[in-house]
């Protein structure tokens, strides 16, 4: 059943109101990145200035591994959003995912929230959106493919949010035959498939049978950050002393567990959920991640002091990370994969 937009430009609209607070912070579980400390290299020969970031991402050169987090779209504020983030994408030289597509597949009115994206930021990596519940009701993937030739987008995520449809009001909790209609899709469409969560975490055995059926990519997005059970909890106004907002997978579990099957499997890696400091990034880097992605802060940076703002945040970050890989020894940034140590065991 297709949902009244009405319905659905008012719930896109408070969930930018409510994220752009910390009201729907984890109440008591953190991301789990406190728990670990980087080995201090005493001897470091690190050339600070001659360190680099610049990677392949979707067949395009990047300059930071970073990407900008599936958002918003389909409303007018997300229109203005999507091309102030493009803006600051592009002038960084960094990925963006969009948020969610299921407007344009409902009704073509949305497209310009979505083609202003590439518009502004003509060459960066662009990744579409689209949620399970969305795939689960069709029997072809033309719409998908539409969506994808929407924004020239170089990959698809396909997002994972159970706990948050189960919470949400007349949400749409059932992704019952998910794995088998993914299947379908990484061989339908033309652009690579990467699936993420969207705060609860994927696990090692979810990823397992993800990348069983074909899809390119994983995004953890686990616990730790904003937690979209409690998006629909406060949007309910019915309680807040609900078991599910804490729901999930703390990122940093999730990234080492995902990580451990880069043996038997080719796939990108990308690090989300509640990174909010450079030492975060750099610990989800050293953790497996091959990309370290954020949305929240990247959002409420962007209302504070605009695209400028965002692209002096990421560049600071990185700087930081600098310091962090020589103070590490670290030459590369996948060398810091062997700096880490847990907290508990230096005492």
């Amino acid at each position: 059943m297709t949902e009244d937009p009405g319905l659905t430009f008012q719930r896109k609209k408070e969930h930018i109101e409510l994220c752009l607070t910390d009201k729907v912070n984890f109440k008591h579980k953190t991301n789990g990145f406190e728990r670990y400390e980087f080995e201090h290299y005493a001897i470091t020969e690190v050339e600070k200035d001659r360190i680099e970031f610049s990677t392949i991402f979707l067949k395009k050169k990047i300059n930071y591994p970073f990407l900008i987090s599936c958002m918003t779209g389909g409303t007018a504020e997300s229109e203005i959003i999507n091309e102030r983030l493009a803006i600051a994408a592009n002038e960084l030289n960094i990925p963006m995912g969009v948020g969610s597509q299921r407007l344009n597949i409902e009704n073509n009115n949305n497209d310009q929230s979505y083609k202003v994206i590439r518009k502004v930021a003509p060459s960066i990596p662009l990744m579409g959106n689209l949620g399970a519940s969305q795939i689960v009701k069709m029997n072809n993937f033309g719409k998908v493919q539409k969506i994808v030739d929407l924004i020239e987008s170089d990959a698809m995520v396909i997002h994972l949010n159970a706990s948050q449809e189960l919470m949400q009001f007349k949400g749409e909790p059932d992704f019952s035959g998910f794995l088998r209609k993914m299947e379908k899709l990484v061989k339908k469409i033309t652009v690579p498939v990467i699936v993420k969560e969207v705060g609860a975490g994927i696990s090692k055995k979810a990823a397992e049978k993800l990348l069983g059926v074909g899809v390119k990519g994983i995004d953890v997005a686990g616990a730790g950050g904003t937690s979209w059970s409690a998006v629909e909890i406060l949007r309910s106004k019915v309680e807040t002393d609900n078991i599910f907002w804490d729901w999930g997978l703390p990122t940093s579990f999730c990234i080492r567990e995902v990580f451990k099957l880069k043996k038997e499997h080719k796939f990108v890696l990308i690090g989300s959920g509640g990174i909010c400091t450079a030492s975060e990034a750099a610990k989800a880097f050293a953790l497996g991640a091959d990309i370290a992605a954020s949305a929240k802060i990247i959002l409420q940076e962007l209302f504070k002091n605009g695209e400028k703002g965002v692209v002096k945040l990421v560049v600071s970050w990185f700087e930081v990370i600098k310091n962090i890989m020589f103070l590490t020894g670290s030459h590369k940034i996948n060398e810091l994969k062997n700096r880490l140590i847990l907290k508990d065991k230096l005492y």
